[in-house]
């Protein structure tokens, strides 16, 4: 299993980018993807989730209304629009994946990096005006 993510760069506050995470190794399909950011200092923290079922898709609260995450199934590709960025949204943004590992709907969650089995090697969003 390989994630690799790009789309990262700098951003003025109100700007959008877009992630991409292009799997190998497995199918998002059968496998639920997450992206996972890491701002400097601090734990990472949970972002989205886009359940392999293609049903749901689950933001945490800092990220809901402004991002949204979908994927293309013939180029085993997710996606992050990020939309009206804020300066507290620069961060390593990691994309991730386990079969295994508990799903998360809502609220923050802080993460180990022993949640996912599989990461990427991240793509950095900054945020500067």
């Amino acid at each position: 299993v390989q994630l690799v993510e790009s789309g990262g760069g700098l951003v003025q506050p109100g700007g959008s980018l877009r992630l991409s995470c292009a799997g190998s190794g497995f199918s998002i399909e059968n496998y639920s993807v997450t992206w996972v950011r890491q701002a400097p200092g601090k734990n990472l923290e949970w972002v989205s989730t886009f359940f392999s079922d293609g049903n749901k898709v689950t933001y945490a609260d800092s990220v809901k209304g402004r991002f949204t995450m979908s994927r293309d199934i013939a180029k085993n590709t997710v996606f992050l629009q990020m939309n009206s960025l804020k300066f507290e949204d620069t961060a390593l943004y990691y994309c991730a994946t386990d079969p295994t590992a508990p799903a998360f709907d809502g609220g923050t969650w802080y993460l180990s990096k022993y949640h996912f089995r599989y990461w990427g090697q991240g793509t950095q969003v900054t945020v500067s005006s």
